[in-house]
């Protein structure tokens, strides 16, 4: 099992920081710029976490206070993904801008994130604390729900986001049962796979959208 999950980590690793500066070098507006920008910062954030995941299993060394930290680092950063995926959708479907939502948007990514900062949450010890893990994702689903409803509502606008609320919906399913449950069912950790993919699936069409349809064309 260590070697196809840590097989699997560095593939996604690679995969999506290359994708990342493909997109950034082929950019040619600003939508474009803030897909490499999503997809670098969700690559380099998630590398805090499965980097030492990956250490942990073929070094002899205490990776607690790594992996805690990594935790920490991964849920900050997949925060700003979806703050940035949702200005990705606004700028993509040519949205008038409505102020209500993106107040809803960044307030809620605050709220995630000064949550995810307090001590309770015990990241040194890598702590897997329900009540905390429940606290601090409520404002992050909430925050998912209204990415997911913005490209569910402009699904048909285009053939290359189409289905991304779908995926969205999918790692969402797939990570909520591993932040709140993973200390009681350790087997749930799997779940992570499936999430991945799903990212994976988003990334791949950011870059298709980049090199095949141009900036700014829907398709």
């Amino acid at each position: 099992m260590k070697y196809g999950e840590s097989f699997f980590d560095i593939l996604y690793l690679v995969f999506t920081v290359t994708v990342g500066i493909i997109i950034l070098a082929r950019s040619r507006g600003k939508t474009e710029k803030l897909m490499g920008i999503a997809t670098l910062i969700l690559g380099c954030g998630d590398a805090f976490h499965l980097v030492p995941r990956v250490l942990n299993y073929f070094v002899e060394a205490d990776f607690t206070a790594a992996l805690g930290i990594g935790k920490l680092v991964t849920s900050v950063t997949m925060t700003i993904f979806y703050i940035l995926v949702y200005h990705i959708g606004v700028l993509y479907y040519k949205l008038k801008p409505n102020r209500s939502l993106t107040v809803s948007v960044y307030a809620l990514s605050a709220v995630r994130v000064i949550l995810c900062l307090f001590p309770q949450n015990g990241w040194i010890e890598n702590s897997s604390d329900m009540t905390w893990g429940i606290i601090r994702n409520v404002p992050f689903v909430i925050l998912g729900i209204l990415v997911i409803i913005l490209f569910f509502k402009h699904r048909n606008a285009s053939k290359r986001f189409r289905l991304i609320w779908l995926w969205i919906t999918l790692s969402f399913a797939f990570y909520i049962p591993v932040a709140v449950f993973a200390g009681i069912v350790p087997m749930l950790g799997m779940l992570m796979l499936p999430k991945t993919v799903c990212y994976m699936i988003i990334i791949y069409a950011f870059l298709l959208s980049v090199i095949k349809d141009g900036s700014g064309k829907k398709a």
